[in-house]
């Protein structure tokens, strides 16, 4: 593959203030840098557009106006037929907390959840569910790849593993469009089609689909239309701008499945508004419409489709050289948690543990970056709590993984010094 960028790097960096000194962030999978045109829309909405909305004065009227366009902005980051699908929230596991709660209505006891062990903000809402409906919990497992029979931690979401836990039962699956551990990209379409397929066939009464699309939007374009899906969500903060999450809720599900979580007057029963009680910031909302135009404006074509695609290819020149040194050291221990090759099924979120007579802990791995300074990365279990804890043999979650979690404005001298330090910290 080319090292040559499908976009302006440079031009890509200058639109994060925090890029412009010498501090390399390795760690954005917990969170991105922001726009400095999202941090521009926040502070002049505070300062000039700072009213309740729906009044009829004119800086009410552009206040609204404000918090429309960011509504847009969400349908537009995840190709939702309208407005009415979308919802803000302040963070994703509160978005899936309020799915759970407006579903809740909807399911009847003994029917069964399918979950899996990746980020517990598609996992712990629909537990919680589960205990209060009497419903019983499936766990998806990653399973171990046939391609790496010495790494038993190289795991992924397989469909395989996935239809034999679909029963007459089943009433929901809840599954990541991309591991913010393992890195790899689940193929969301086919799952959801596999799923529908084995519904079908074995009767079910009525299935949905809930994906977490937290670790995929900075990567990957959402297109909620052409999954077919029925609720997903995700984080802006992850895609560099303000920490609010955004959530959608098909229009027909909205109607037919969801029970408002508003209050009594409100007529909110065909939007998903309905799973807002009291909403976010509106100063988040209307920050979120500068995160469309920054990606749109990475490639001539001016497209999400485009300068994701361009995102996609660009970021496989950083993936490859860390792979492939990471793969060198496998005689000194080092294993790839996930996916061991490069390729269009996974994003730069790496993660890797050091085992055998010559262990060297995460934490002292890190250590290691932390003492050299300007550089960020992170060791711990990264809310994949269930993930690590089925991996055999047994990782010690105190101490967990070392996970370095790269975007496209992230550059290959700094994935050199990345290595380097690497380097030091293995030897």
């Amino acid at each position: 593959m080319s090292a040559t960028p499908a976009f302006d790097v440079t031009a890509a960096r200058a639109a994060f203030p925090a890029l412009s000194g010498s501090y390399i962030y390795a760690d954005n999978a917990g969170g991105s840098q922001c726009l400095g045109s999202v941090a521009t829309r926040l502070t002049d909405y505070l300062l000039k557009s700072n009213v309740q909305l729906g009044a009829d004065y004119s800086v009410s009227v552009t206040s609204t106006k404000r918090v429309d366009e960011g509504l847009e902005a969400a349908r537009q980051m995840l190709n939702a037929k309208s407005v009415n699908e979308v919802a803000f929230g302040y963070s994703s596991s509160l978005a899936a907390e309020n799915l759970a709660r407006a579903l809740e209505a909807d399911v009847l006891p003994g029917e069964e959840i399918i979950v899996t062990g990746e980020h517990e903000a598609n996992s712990t809402p629909w537990k919680r569910l589960a205990e209060r409906k009497s419903l019983t919990i499936k766990l998806w497992h990653a399973t171990t790849s046939p391609d790496t029979p010495n790494n038993p931690y190289s795991v992924g979401l397989r469909i395989a593993d996935l239809l034999p836990l679909i029963t007459a039962k089943t009433r929901l699956v809840a599954f990541t469009a991309c591991s913010n551990l393992l890195g790899s990209v689940v193929p969301v379409k086919d799952v959801i089609r596999a799923i529908k397929a084995k519904a079908n066939e074995v009767g079910a009464r009525k299935i949905e689909t809930s994906v977490d699309c937290v670790a995929y939007a900075p990567h990957r374009r959402i297109d909620v239309q052409d999954w077919d899906v029925d609720y997903c969500f995700f984080s802006v903060y992850k895609v560099y701008g303000a920490h609010v999450s955004i959530l959608y809720t098909r229009a027909e599900n909205v109607k037919a499945s969801l029970t408002r979580l508003t209050h009594h007057f409100l007529s909110y029963d065909a939007t998903s508004l309905k799973l807002m009680p009291g909403g976010p910031g509106y100063e988040l909302v209307y920050s979120t419409t500068a995160v469309p135009e920054y990606l749109q404006s990475l490639t001539p074509a001016g497209t999400l489709e485009a300068s994701y695609g361009a995102i996609a290819r660009y970021e496989q020149t950083l993936i490859q050289p860390l792979l492939t040194y990471l793969k060198s050291k496998e005689g000194r221990g080092v294993r790839i948690v996930g996916d061991e090759s490069a390729g269009i099924s996974r994003v730069p979120t790496i993660s890797f543990v050091v085992v055998g007579p010559a262990r060297v802990s995460s934490r002292d791995v890190v250590k290691i970056f932390d003492q050299a300074g300007n550089i960020g990365i992170r060791y711990g279990h990264f809310y994949a709590w269930t993930l690590i804890e089925s991996l055999e043999p047994k990782i010690d979650l105190a101490d967990s993984i070392v996970r370095i979690s790269l975007v496209h404005y992230n550059t290959a001298q700094e994935v050199e010094r990345i290595i380097e330090l690497l380097e030091h910290a293995l030897a």
